[in-house]
């Protein structure tokens, strides 16, 4: 039995899953920006993660930026019926490589279009709102009232089937309660 089955499961959202997963941040080029210096490489690792029994990715349409993805679709789709995608929005990526943050209701919405285009889906399992902290990498005061309104819209519209949180203080995680479910904090 691989460890990947020996690490027990999880409740997120209405699905069970496996503690460990893959993140495919690294899967983009260097600084997580432009293309994988082996797009080969890239596609087979994705696969061998689940032939050992991942059972959910977390990913991020700003990665490269739209490169895992795609990368992500071109390896797994058709998906296997117990693969989890975890997304996140919250985020863009300058044209240097930089960034930056991306909360307005126009940038939130873009963002779960991308990321439901690139990864060739109609709804996606779980989207992480990642806040912009201090830096961009530690939480940081301030409400999410604003970009999780824009994400519980999106849930209502069906596009979003599970809201999460990313890089948040822990009054943060008690003032999203209050809008919506919340199935996993990504800190």
């Amino acid at each position: 039995m691989s460890m990947i089955n020996q690490s027990g499961t999880f409740a997120l959202g209405d699905r069970h899953v496996k503690r460990l997963g893959y993140g495919a941040m690294q899967l983009a080029g260097p600084g997580v920006f432009g293309p994988p210096k082996d797009h080969d490489a890239a596609l087979a690792v994705l696969r061998q993660a689940i032939a050992l029994g991942v059972d959910h990715i977390d990913t991020s349409d700003f990665y490269g930026p739209h490169v895992t993805n795609r990368l992500i679709r071109e390896a797994l789709a058709p998906y296997p019926d117990d693969l989890v995608i975890v997304t996140k929005v919250g985020a863009r990526r300058g044209a240097d490589g930089s960034w930056l943050p991306a909360v307005s209701a126009n940038e939130l919405r873009r963002a779960v279009h991308d990321n439901l285009r690139n990864l060739g889906l109609p709804m996606l399992d779980v989207v992480n709102l990642r806040i912009w902290g201090d830096q961009g990498h530690r939480p940081a005061d301030g409400s999410v009232v604003p970009a999780l309104t824009v994400l519980a819209e999106l849930q209502s519209e069906g596009l979003v089937r599970h809201v999460g949180l990313s890089n948040v203080t822990s009054a943060q995680v008690e003032e999203a309660l209050g809008l919506c479910d919340i199935v996993c904090v990504q800190n």
